[in-house]
């Protein structure tokens, strides 16, 4: 039985991540998507509204579960008796810095793997920033993100 857990803002969850989610639900017993607080980003949602997104964009896969989490990664990955932390890497340019965390969490605890999955091509592009950018500014964001978090994004872009 091996579980993972899928780390990240997810302010807000994208087709992208729920592609990668998707594929990994075939790979993995049970994946947890773990919804880091990170006021950091400054994200656009808060906590519980990240949480809730996901749950509702993910509810036709059912071994997958949504989680908020504001502790150090490996050790909130232990309470979830995960022994994989999945990353997904869309560009060359994520590469550097995720090798670093794998390099540090793999430091600070031996017996959880870091496992990476690229994007299905459509999705190689996108992020949680980038689709923010482009419905602040008033583009359509209906091929990015489910129907839901549309809605949530107009409700707070207005």
């Amino acid at each position: 039985m091996v579980n993972a857990v899928y780390p990240g803002t997810f302010d807000p969850i994208t087709n992208g991540h729920i592609d990668l989610l998707a594929r990994a639900s075939k790979l993995f017993e049970h994946v947890t998507l773990a919804v880091a607080y990170n006021t950091n980003k400054h994200p656009l949602f808060e906590l519980h509204e990240r949480v809730s997104m996901a749950t509702k964009a993910l509810s036709h896969l059912p071994n997958i579960s949504v989680v908020g989490f504001d502790n150090l990664l490996v050790d909130f990955a232990h309470t979830q008796q995960a022994s994989v932390i999945l990353r997904g890497l869309r560009a060359v340019s994520d590469f550097e810095y995720e090798f670093q965390l794998a390099g540090m969490n793999r430091n600070l605890a031996s017996d959880i793997e870091t496992v990476f999955l690229t994007p299905a091509e459509q999705y190689a592009y996108l992020s949680s920033s980038l689709v923010k950018e482009v419905a602040r500014l008033g583009g359509d964001v209906t091929k990015f993100v489910p129907e839901q978090v549309i809605a949530e994004i107009n409700k707070k872009l207005g």
